[in-house]
């Protein structure tokens, strides 16, 4: 009932279709068939659209009770005191209080992904540290001629002119890197980017772009790869740069194997199954799952796209269908993308259920990186997730272990 809880929403707040397609930045006619429920939405464009008709994406996927009770019982989870078994009666009686709550809940997440944001930057940020360490030694060494200076022994003129000449030039040059430092930590003003880590701008560079750049498909795509990057205002970091300059090689390398203009053919014919689409194109398997995962949806609908490094953290994520984001530090061992990691050639395919969104998930392990002298081998994990018509066996994911609601986890 998604598209029609679009369709009312945008009838009460007075906005044409045509004017709400243009701001999602969709056709009028996609959008018409995602209001009769005609076609599956998540992602980018339910974010797009909940933020045009100005509510919560769960509003729009869930409706607004159940995402209310659904973000209650989320806070209360690390509460145990909190009687969970009455959130309906509270919220049924006090929807106001149970607002402000979420609220508070919301910006105290928010708080918190800042303070952490911060405290990885000076962990691992090297330009920062580099910034830092400029800093103290050029403090230290004003420090110390203002000591000898100040312990009352008598200088000749010469040293002490020695001494105030390079507290001078020290003062000088602390000045200056104290300046560079602010700018630094300023990172893009106005925006919550100087306090994410490259990882983080990259994800929102890719979202920004629905991870689809049609600059890049057809011929000379590489040569467009450096001016899109240079473009990317959220790519604040040299490190965030350069993963973004990595994944969109790999990004014309694929839609060169796979061009756009034949694989909306081939989705008619083979529909959205990779294993008929590898064999019918004669392409990895891998290939094909990266490049369905960089279609538009009016090519392919809406499809969930996850890559991970050995170490198991998502070095590449775009959720949809309902799917929430994989949590780096509290990821859900039960996603088969963690289960292929450890079976470098095997691919698993598993329906998925996560609170109320059900997906096909397919997930595959490739060497990234081919073993040398010294050198092992690198592995990736990917996932699609596809939608959902069929029925059978399923397998139940929480959003984070922190927010787990299926009870003990059998997984050592």
């Amino acid at each position: 009932m998604v598209g029609t809880r679009i369709r009312e929403r945008r009838i009460m707040v007075g906005i044409k279709q045509a004017d709400l397609a243009q701001s999602a930045g969709i056709s009028a006619s996609y959008l018409n068939l995602i209001e009769h429920n005609r076609r599956r939405i998540g992602g980018k464009t339910l974010h797009q659209l909940a933020e045009v008709l100005d509510v919560t994406p769960a509003f729009l996927s869930q409706g607004a009770e159940v995402a209310l009770l659904s973000g209650l019982r989320d806070a209360a989870e690390d509460h145990t005191p909190a009687e969970t078994d009455r959130v309906d009666e509270f919220a049924g009686r006090f929807p106001g209080w149970a607002g402000l709550i979420l609220d508070l809940v919301r910006q105290r997440d928010d708080l918190a992904h800042s303070v952490k944001a911060l405290t990885d930057r000076i962990a691992y940020d090297p330009e920062l540290a580099k910034s830092l360490h400029e800093v103290i030694s050029t403090v230290t060494s004003i420090r110390s001629a203002a000591t000898i200076l100040a312990d009352g022994q008598s200088l000749e003129p010469q040293w002490q002119s020695r001494f105030h000449r390079n507290i001078d030039e020290d003062s000088e040059r602390l000045a200056s890197e104290a300046e560079a430092l602010v700018r630094y930590l300023e990172g893009a003003p106005g925006s919550e980017m100087a306090v994410r880590t490259p990882l983080e701008q990259f994800h929102a560079f890719m979202d920004s772009h629905d991870h689809h750049f049609s600059e890049l498909e057809g011929p000379g795509g590489s040569a467009r790869v450096a001016s899109i990057i240079a473009r990317g205002d959220h790519l604040v970091s040299d490190a965030a740069r350069q993963i973004a300059f990595a994944v969109l090689k790999q990004y014309v390398q694929d839609a060169r194997k796979l061009p756009l203009s034949e694989m909306g053919d081939l989705i008619e014919t083979h529909g959205l199954d990779p294993l008929a689409l590898a064999e019918a194109t004669n392409q990895r398997l891998a290939t094909v799952a990266r490049r369905l995962g960089s279609l538009p949806e009016d090519v392919a609908g809406p499809v969930g796209f996850f890559i991970c490094d050995g170490t198991g953290r998502v070095i590449l994520q775009k959720p949809a269908l309902g799917i929430a984001r994989l949590r780096t530090n509290a990821c859900c061992i039960h996603w088969p993308i963690y289960e292929v990691l450890g079976h470098p050639g095997r691919v698993i395919q598993k329906r998925v259920r996560q609170d109320e969104a059900r997906v096909i998930a397919l997930a595959m392990s490739h060497e990234a990186r081919a073993a040398s002298i010294n050198r092992p081998a690198l592995y990736h994990a990917q996932m699609l997730l596809l939608p959902d018509n069929g029925t059978g066996p399923e397998t139940k994911v929480a959003a984070s272990c922190s927010m787990c609601t299926m009870g003990a986890c059998q997984v050592d």
